[in-house]
């Protein structure tokens, strides 16, 4: 472990220093250096083959978030955080989108197309029996929130407030944002607290028992 290494204390007082935060402070917003740093974070999340079938809509037009405040029932996180993220999945796989990331394998690995067949053909098989099994949309959006876990973890350790979110209409925000082959799973609203309008500021975190949670074998 180097100097600048996170320690489990200091992880751990992150963690328990972030909450779903209610009220942000529309004021403040985050540095474009700490943006980089969180969208970074969602580059480098893991998904199922490494496909990463989903995009990630990066929200911060005033006007935008006003058309989709009434879509997430008047929320004032949609329009008050520094930045609004809507995580979209793809609706179904294809061999093209299956090409087009082997084409990238290729171009940052440097290795040759033909030696990627097996695996190709793997992902192709994969991706085939999802869609004619009805299940490549769970299968899509789960990789997505993947990305939100990533997501929040970073913003914790930077200390800035990450609110996942369900509660909206994904057919209204796939309209408002244009969305055809993709459709909006959860959005995360990014940015700072106002801990004095916030009820939950200062309220103990809420978890079940160790014990009642993991079971060891």
């Amino acid at each position: 472990m180097t100097e600048n290494t996170p320690n489990g204390k200091m992880i751990l007082e992150h963690l328990n220093w972030r909450y779903a935060t209610k009220a942000f402070d529309a004021g403040k917003k985050v540095s474009d250096e700490d943006w980089e740093t969180l969208e970074n974070a969602l580059l480098l999340a893991p998904s199922s083959f490494g496909i990463q079938p989903y995009k990630f809509i990066v929200v911060t037009d005033p006007a935008i978030r006003e058309k989709l405040k009434p879509a997430a029932w008047g929320q004032t996180q949609v329009t008050d955080s520094s930045h609004l993220v809507v995580f979209a999945y793809k609706k179904t796989l294809s061999d093209a989108d299956i090409d087009h990331y082997v084409e990238r394998i290729v171009e940052v690995r440097g290795a040759p197309r033909e030696s990627l067949a097996e695996y190709e053909g793997a992902m192709k098989n994969a991706a085939k029996q999802s869609v004619e099994g009805g299940t490549v949309e769970t299968w899509n959006s789960r990789q997505a929130y993947i990305a939100l876990g990533f997501l929040l973890e970073t913003a914790a350790l930077l200390k800035i407030d990450a609110t996942p979110m369900e509660g909206f209409d994904a057919v209204q925000f796939n309209e408002i944002l244009g969305l055809e082959d993709y459709s909006a799973v959860v959005i995360c609203a990014v940015g700072y607290r106002n801990a004095e309008a916030d009820y939950l500021a200062d309220a103990a975190k809420v978890r079940f028992p160790r014990e009642e949670l993991i079971q060891r074998i």
